[in-house]
């Protein structure tokens, strides 16, 4: 079996999709799972979305084991057999992985003997974009698959293979992308007097934003404002510009400071655009909410890598990547760990990263003892 879903693995891997492109992606995980009878499958969902439903008995507690379909606009540098064959497309984050884990679920469930229970294997969209998880919650048809509880794990280069990581109320931060852009009045570039060019004021606004960061991980007013993109003029020597533009992505613990922290970012930029009489434009986008773990589903997580033997890491402080699991946690109760990929292994988002199938047995193990507890606990 384990054969079986390295050779899946790698060829999601070979064949990636962007978020809301997943169709062959998802028609993969379709074939796969069909072999070990669901009792139902819902395809479509939030667009390219699929659960996979097992019933046992009368189900009075439903939990969801959910994973993400979607690669990322990276172009692969890796020379292995299995490397992505779209240029600029490629599994960076380890989606690949965490298919086949949660699709590695359907051989035991076929023949397991719960009692009273639903099982839902999630294979969500869009995760990197933020619109997966609130375009599933939309669908009409996840309705019928509500969950009781809800689980996920993510794959982290730089903890030891197979360690199974752990953190408090949060596992992510909350997360929220601005682009800003600036309007003045063009000039000849001899007479930059008689215009309004933005230079000076995005020069600004970097420095201010600078000044405001909190990089203490540790400190309940952490925030994280990172530069991304920022434009101005064209290569025309003869024009001094009259538009810019800056991008940032914040980063916070709690929704409450990330609201604060976006209330203080306007503030600023309303001050400099009217010192230096630029007209403003701001427009937030890609939210991504924290993923609050929720008390009991840590306690099962946690209980879960000791009955296995896997060693565990109680981390004090949250993650500073952003994750649309969120969306579910904000709803639901659930919980999201951590599986070690290797000290070694490049970082996500590293255009030589690949997810390490040495780990898929262990996320197997874990999802298999969560599904089980959480049943017993109930």
């Amino acid at each position: 079996m384990i054969q079986q879903l390295v050779a899946l693995r790698r060829e999601i891997h070979r064949f990636p999709e962007l978020s809301g492109l997943e169709f062959e992606t998802a028609q993969r995980i379709v074939n796969f799972l069909l072999p070990f009878e669901p009792d139902q499958v819902i395809t479509d969902l939030g667009t390219t979305g699929v659960a996979a439903v097992y019933d046992f008995g009368d189900p009075e507690t439903t939990i969801m084991i959910r994973c993400e379909l979607d690669a990322l606009p990276i172009q692969e540098v890796n020379t292995f057999e299995y490397r992505s064959v779209t240029d600029s497309v490629s599994h960076k984050c380890g989606h690949d992985g965490h298919m086949v884990i949660v699709a590695g679920l359907a051989e035991w469930l076929q023949n397991a003997s719960l009692e009273n229970a639903r099982v839902v294997l999630l294979f969500q969209p869009a995760e990197e974009t933020g619109e997966g998880a609130p375009g599933i919650l939309a669908d009409e048809n996840f309705e019928q698959i509500i969950p009781d509880y809800i689980f996920a794990l993510h794959n982290l280069p730089g903890f030891p293979m197979h360690q199974i990581v752990t953190t408090g109320s949060e596992f992510t931060a909350t997360v929220q992308s601005v682009s800003i852009s600036l309007h003045g009045k063009e000039s000849h570039a001899a007479e930059p007097e008689n215009g309004l060019n933005p230079a000076l004021a995005l020069a600004e606004l970097i420095n201010r934003y600078n000044d405001i960061v909190v990089n203490d991980i540790n400190s309940e007013d952490f925030a994280l404002i990172t530069p991304v993109y920022s434009s101005m003029g064209t290569k025309d020597y003869g024009v001094s510009p009259a538009d810019g533009e800056l991008h940032l992505t914040i980063r916070t613990w709690t929704p409450k400071e990330m609201d604060a922290l976006m209330k203080e970012i306007e503030s600023i930029a309303q001050d400099v655009a009217l010192k230096h009489s630029l007209k403003l434009e701001m427009l937030w986008f890609d939210y991504f909410s924290a993923t609050k773990n929720d008390p009991f589903c840590n306690t099962i997580i946690k209980e879960s890598a000791k009955e296995n033997g896997f060693q565990l890491n109680q981390r004090q402080h949250p993650f500073k990547f952003g994750e649309d699991f969120g969306v579910f946690t904000q709803r639901y109760p659930g919980a999201m760990f951590g599986l070690g990929s290797g000290e070694k292994t490049p970082a996500l988002h590293n255009p030589d990263y690949d997810f390490r199938d040495e780990i898929i047995e262990t996320g197997i193990a874990m999802f298999k003892e969560i599904i089980l507890k959480t049943l017993a606990n109930r």
